[in-house]
């Protein structure tokens, strides 16, 4: 399987200057668990966590006043779309993450998590007859 087959196409994207509660908001409501953060000042895109956030909170820093800009990963390792699920978990194992931004022709075109691999390489139960 391929990381097209595995990756959630729903991309949240934020900017740099939404507060820390602003972007938790947004992705409890749609459901994800990071956040692009395009910031065209600072180099391009980024990527923040429901971990940075709560690293942030964990700090006691205030999530009404600190920023995207300040808790997002700039050092981005990207995947495409043709990679094997089995290069993402490569990628997100050396480097100690558990998402990853899917590039298409240079645009965001979905986020791949550790649970979206799982999900396809754990098989769906089978409902037992009564």
């Amino acid at each position: 399987m391929f990381v097209r087959d595995a990756m959630s196409t729903v991309v949240l994207t934020i900017g740099p200057t939404h507060t820390l509660r602003q972007a938790a908001a947004l992705m409890s409501a749609r459901r994800v668990g990071a956040a692009v953060v395009h910031d065209p000042d600072a180099g391009g895109i980024g990527i923040l966590t429901e971990r940075d956030i709560l690293n942030s909170v964990g700090r006691g820093q205030d999530p009404d006043t600190e920023r995207a800009h300040a808790h997002t990963t700039t050092d981005v390792v990207f995947a495409a779309p043709a990679w094997t699920l089995e290069e993402a978990a490569q990628a997100m194992t050396h480097g100690g993450f558990r998402h990853l931004i899917v590039l298409d022709d240079d645009e965001p075109a979905g986020i791949v998590s550790v649970r979206d691999i799982i999900r396809c390489w754990v098989p769906s139960r089978q409902q037992v007859p009564a």
